[in-house]
């Protein structure tokens, strides 16, 4: 009864149009924007903030872009951990070679070399897809490593790749404690989020979707498909840019090649898999999976068996932990493949006739 649409009458193609078109839901997430904005930091402890918290944000970030990609333009894609890694290394050369660098644009700039590494390797896009064009795309991740190991003048000539950043400031705040760094990570996916929300649901948006669901129906119908799937990439390839660039500069500190390996992108990968292909909450769902469950369950294990008196070790805490997050993921293929956000959707729809069965 609390969730219809009784009395709210659209009268312009604007009021139809809106990103959140029921009353509730724009309540609710000014609400959760609120918490996120005034109560978490009044609320929780810097080791929430550095080890939740933040990685979940910076994730979700990369999450989103990965789903533009995969999602709702249909590619599968297993370098987005070189694209990462691009836009990392991108913005700490901005930042150090250029003098007084602002942070912001040293982000931008990161994720617009993210985007032409992207568009690079989304090119065999045009010829292959499928299986063959994960393995074209997983290209790019060995490309990278090697690049960022061999090329000396991209790591500042470091030996071992390895670099460091400091002294990160915004407007001149500067950017050092747990909150400053959370609220920032939150801004950026606030605006990220928000600009590709709306590019889904724009002319580019249909056009990437038209692609997934059957690229030759597509281009009879005009749709270039050249361009939608470089643009998938771009975009992609931008957004996940600015959170390898943002994993670097705010969570790391420092970091080298290995911080962005392969098993970065089979992350993200099932991050938008769990979450829900296709969904921008799907993204949020996906990351909280992967990057809050696990320490979770790491918490809760030994209290559970110490319930029972059984003492458990820090091996077999790991273990245990591995191995219940991988039967959860199967058993949520299995029982929704759709993903979290599909389970997320059908709830509200219930909602919306609740208590009718109807």
């Amino acid at each position: 009864m609390f969730y219809r649409e009784n009395g709210q009458f659209k009268t312009s193609y604007k009021a139809d149009q809106q990103i959140f078109p029921i009353a509730q839901d724009r309540v609710v997430i000014l609400l959760l924007l609120a918490v996120a904005f005034v109560a978490v930091p009044l609320l929780v402890s810097d080791y929430t903030f550095r080890a939740i918290l933040i990685p979940f944000l910076i994730m979700s970030l990369a999450a989103l872009g990965v789903n533009v990609l995969v999602g709702y333009c249909g590619q599968i894609s297993l370098g987005s951990g070189a694209f990462m890694a691009v836009g990392a290394y991108g913005a700490y050369n901005f930042f150090v070679r250029v003098p007084d660098m602002p942070l912001i644009p040293a982000l931008i700039l990161g994720g617009l070399c993210a985007t032409f590494f992207g568009i690079l390797f989304g090119l065999p896009s045009l010829r292959v897809k499928g299986l063959y064009l994960a393995v074209a795309t997983l290209a790019a991740q060995f490309f990278s490593d090697w690049m960022f190991l061999r090329i000396k003048w991209l790591t500042n000539d470091s030996p071992s790749g390895s670099v460091s950043v400091s002294s990160l400031q915004v407007f001149g705040l500067p950017i050092d404690s747990a909150q400053s760094k959370y609220w920032f990570c939150l801004a950026i996916l606030v605006v990220m989020a928000l600009l590709a929300k709306n590019l889904v649901r724009g002319a580019i948006g249909r056009e990437w979707m038209a692609i997934r669901d059957m690229d030759v129906a597509a281009a009879v119908i005009g749709i270039r498909p050249m361009y939608a799937k470089l643009s998938a990439f771009a975009v992609s390839s931008f957004i996940i840019g600015v959170a390898g660039a943002l994993w670097a500069f705010v969570h790391l500190g420092s970091w080298e090649p290995a911080a962005f390996s392969v098993e970065v992108s089979f992350r993200l990968l099932f991050m938008v898999i769990i979450g829900g292909l296709g969904s921008i909450m799907g993204a949020f769902f996906g990351a909280a999976f992967i990057v809050v469950l696990p320490i979770l369950l790491n918490q809760f294990l030994p209290a559970l068996f110490g319930v029972f008196g059984v003492e458990i070790s820090t091996a077999d805490v790991s273990h245990a932990e591995l191995m219940i997050f991988g039967g959860l993921i199967v058993w949520f293929l299995i029982v929704e493949p759709h993903g979290l956000a599909k389970l997320w959707s059908t709830a509200k729809q219930k909602l919306r006739v609740w208590p009718f069965p109807y």
